[in-house]
Protein backbone atom coordinates (compact mmCIF):
# COMPACT_ATOMS: atom_id res chain seq x y z
CA UNK A 1 0.00 0.00 0.00
CA UNK A 2 1.51 3.02 -0.88
CA UNK A 3 2.12 6.20 1.26
CA UNK A 4 -0.78 9.59 0.92
CA UNK A 5 2.03 11.32 1.16
CA UNK A 6 4.47 10.40 -1.44
CA UNK A 7 1.35 9.60 -3.91
CA UNK A 8 -0.36 12.88 -3.73
CA UNK A 9 0.52 15.21 -6.31
CA UNK A 10 0.95 18.65 -5.44
CA UNK A 11 2.07 21.90 -7.27
CA UNK A 12 5.67 22.94 -7.41
CA UNK A 13 6.49 25.73 -5.00
CA UNK A 14 8.27 28.88 -5.58
CA UNK A 15 11.95 28.31 -5.64
CA UNK A 16 12.83 31.59 -4.21
CA UNK A 17 12.64 30.90 -0.45
CA UNK A 18 14.93 27.93 -0.88
CA UNK A 19 17.40 29.91 -3.31
CA UNK A 20 17.34 32.62 -0.71
CA UNK A 21 18.46 30.08 2.39
CA UNK A 22 20.95 28.72 0.32
CA UNK A 23 22.21 32.12 -0.42
CA UNK A 24 21.98 32.97 3.09
CA UNK A 25 24.14 29.96 4.15
CA UNK A 26 26.86 31.31 1.71
CA UNK A 27 26.95 34.60 3.37
CA UNK A 28 26.96 33.60 6.70
CA UNK A 29 30.29 31.06 5.89
CA UNK A 30 32.21 33.97 4.96
CA UNK A 31 32.32 35.56 8.01
CA UNK A 32 33.60 32.02 9.19
CA UNK A 33 36.08 31.83 6.64
CA UNK A 34 37.30 35.11 7.67
CA UNK A 35 37.60 34.91 11.35
CA UNK A 36 38.78 31.28 11.48
CA UNK A 37 41.71 32.35 9.85
CA UNK A 38 41.21 29.79 6.37
CA UNK A 39 41.61 30.82 2.80
CA UNK A 40 38.42 32.64 1.35
CA UNK A 41 39.35 31.52 -2.16
CA UNK A 42 37.44 28.17 -0.84
CA UNK A 43 34.58 30.56 -0.25
CA UNK A 44 35.10 31.98 -3.16
CA UNK A 45 35.24 29.13 -5.44
CA UNK A 46 31.85 27.56 -3.52
CA UNK A 47 30.20 31.12 -4.26
CA UNK A 48 31.12 31.69 -7.89
CA UNK A 49 30.09 27.90 -8.56
CA UNK A 50 26.54 28.13 -6.54
CA UNK A 51 26.08 31.25 -8.81
CA UNK A 52 27.07 29.59 -11.80
CA UNK A 53 24.84 26.58 -11.34
CA UNK A 54 21.47 29.31 -10.77
CA UNK A 55 22.51 30.81 -13.28
CA UNK A 56 22.76 27.55 -15.74
CA UNK A 57 18.79 26.77 -14.11
CA UNK A 58 17.62 29.86 -15.07
CA UNK A 59 18.79 29.65 -18.58
CA UNK A 60 17.43 26.48 -18.88
CA UNK A 61 14.23 26.80 -17.50
CA UNK A 62 13.40 29.63 -19.80
CA UNK A 63 14.47 27.58 -22.97
CA UNK A 64 12.36 24.69 -21.35
CA UNK A 65 9.21 27.27 -21.83
CA UNK A 66 9.61 27.73 -25.36
CA UNK A 67 10.08 24.03 -26.20
CA UNK A 68 7.74 20.78 -26.60
CA UNK A 69 7.36 18.89 -23.52
CA UNK A 70 10.00 16.00 -25.48
CA UNK A 71 12.35 18.70 -25.83
CA UNK A 72 12.25 19.70 -22.71
CA UNK A 73 12.86 16.46 -20.96
CA UNK A 74 15.98 16.16 -22.69
CA UNK A 75 16.82 20.03 -21.85
CA UNK A 76 15.87 19.06 -18.28
CA UNK A 77 18.18 15.75 -18.96
CA UNK A 78 20.90 18.03 -19.91
CA UNK A 79 20.98 20.74 -17.74
CA UNK A 80 21.19 18.10 -14.80
CA UNK A 81 24.09 16.45 -16.19
CA UNK A 82 25.97 19.37 -17.15
CA UNK A 83 25.59 21.01 -13.68
CA UNK A 84 27.29 17.96 -11.98
CA UNK A 85 29.47 17.64 -14.62
CA UNK A 86 30.56 21.06 -14.53
CA UNK A 87 30.71 20.89 -10.32
CA UNK A 88 32.89 17.78 -10.74
CA UNK A 89 35.66 18.96 -13.09
CA UNK A 90 35.95 22.73 -11.15
CA UNK A 91 36.30 20.95 -7.62
CA UNK A 92 38.33 17.91 -9.39
CA UNK A 93 40.41 20.37 -11.19
CA UNK A 94 40.89 22.31 -7.56
CA UNK A 95 41.69 19.50 -5.66
CA UNK A 96 44.94 18.77 -7.89
CA UNK A 97 46.22 21.67 -7.52
CA UNK A 98 45.34 22.53 -3.57
CA UNK A 99 43.71 19.66 -1.51
CA UNK A 100 42.61 21.46 1.03
CA UNK A 101 41.20 24.61 -1.02
CA UNK A 102 38.79 22.13 -2.93
CA UNK A 103 37.85 20.25 -0.01
CA UNK A 104 36.99 24.30 2.05
CA UNK A 105 34.73 24.90 -1.12
CA UNK A 106 33.35 21.38 -1.55
CA UNK A 107 31.59 21.75 2.27
CA UNK A 108 30.74 24.83 1.63
CA UNK A 109 29.33 24.20 -1.42
CA UNK A 110 27.44 21.25 0.05
CA UNK A 111 26.46 22.54 2.98
CA UNK A 112 24.16 25.68 0.96
CA UNK A 113 22.85 22.63 -1.86
CA UNK A 114 21.80 20.65 1.58
CA UNK A 115 19.98 23.64 2.70
CA UNK A 116 18.41 24.34 -0.50
CA UNK A 117 17.09 21.10 -0.57
CA UNK A 118 16.18 21.01 2.77
CA UNK A 119 14.30 24.11 2.36
CA UNK A 120 12.96 22.87 -0.99
CA UNK A 121 11.33 19.50 0.17
CA UNK A 122 9.75 21.56 3.48
CA UNK A 123 7.99 23.69 0.52
CA UNK A 124 6.52 20.46 -1.47
CA UNK A 125 5.55 18.49 1.41
CA UNK A 126 4.55 21.38 3.48
CA UNK A 127 2.12 22.83 0.53
CA UNK A 128 -1.50 21.54 0.30
CA UNK A 129 -2.03 18.51 -1.97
Amino acid sequence: MRSALFSTPRPVPNRLLPILGSALVLALALPVFLLSGWRVAGWAIAAVLWVAVHALELLLTRMRARVSNLAASGVQAFGMFFKALGLLVVLVATAASDPKLALAAALTYALAYTFELGLSLLAYFGSPA
